[in-house]
């Protein structure tokens, strides 16, 4: 299993000359490829190496609103057509994002 937090440690021991280890031997006992030990040398070297990722805790660009939401359980209660012609006829959002919301509220 790939360790982040053991790797940065092995690394910075053989940065400080702690450890007689290789980077292919830091590589086969973290479980990362070798050229990763060797990018993530540069990052603790430049002291940007980070533990989580970067979109951690983000909202997701392509979240739909609330508003976007509302309007389309008002439009399809309004319809009596499918799902599948109502995505063509909103065309904004995928079938299974809409099928998705719909299934939700008890729509479909």
């Amino acid at each position: 299993m790939a360790d982040k937090k053991e790797a940065i440690k092995l690394i910075n021991d053989k940065l400080n000359n702690k450890t007689f280890l290789t980077y292919n031997e830091i590589a086969e006992l973290t479980g990362y490829h070798p050229k990763y030990i060797l990018k993530l040398k540069k990052e603790v070297m430049n002291g940007t190496a980070k533990l989580e990722h970067g979109n951690k805790n983000r909202v997701p660009a392509n979240v739909m609103s609330e508003d976007e939401k509302q309007k389309i359980i008002a439009l399809y209660k309004k319809s009596n057509v499918s799902i599948r012609k109502f995505c063509n006829f909103y065309n904004r959002r995928s079938y299974s994002c809409i099928y998705n919301l719909l299934k939700e509220n008890g729509l479909v």
